[in-house]
């Protein structure tokens, strides 16, 4: 289960795998935010706190992703169509879940729409195989750079002219 990716099967299948997939990404990315938060803005005192704290981000991030996958799957299944509503709709229940965190609902809407039209590009992406976030590697650390020619300028043959002088 540690290996499988989120589009491994189609959508509207094993909806546990892809929940334990996005909840793993979503805990993740909480456990950055709330350890930033933590060391550098709440600097919570005691152990009880400090996991309040943790809390207070996992919750709501994996909820969020859980809520994303959970909508999104289950309109496929339920609409029977594979197109970007049902990733919208999952974006609108994942905008719902961070209304709710932060208990506005002023802050609700524009959210849900914003997470329903991240996902509808996500969900053309994934359709039209567009790249929204390539790859990066870095030249040095990868283990062919040492047969790359770094050079700004290729040699030209014409304009070798010296020699190796004498000996």
């Amino acid at each position: 289960m540690l290996s499988y990716k989120y589009y491994d099967t189609p959508e509207g299948h094993d909806i546990f795998k892809k929940v334990f997939v996005t909840s793993k990404y979503a805990g993740i990315a909480g456990l950055g935010v709330a350890t930033f938060d933590v060391l550098m803005y709440s600097h919570p005192k005691g152990l009880f706190n400090t996991a309040y704290r943790y809390a207070f981000f996992l919750g709501p991030m994996v909820g969020m992703a859980t809520a994303f996958t959970v909508t999104a799957n289950t309109a496929q299944n339920i609409r029977e169509k594979n197109d970007v509503w049902n990733y919208f709709l999952g974006g609108v229940a994942s905008g719902t879940v961070f209304g709710a965190w932060k208990r506005s609902i002023v802050v609700a809407v524009p959210v849900c729409l914003a997470l329903g039209a991240v996902g509808m590009i996500k969900k053309t992406a994934i359709d039209e195989n567009w790249t929204l976030m390539p790859e990066i590697t870095s030249a040095p650390k990868s283990i062919k750079s040492v047969h790359h020619d770094w050079t700004l300028v290729k040699d030209i043959d014409e304009l070798k002219t010296w020699t190796s002088g004498s000996k």
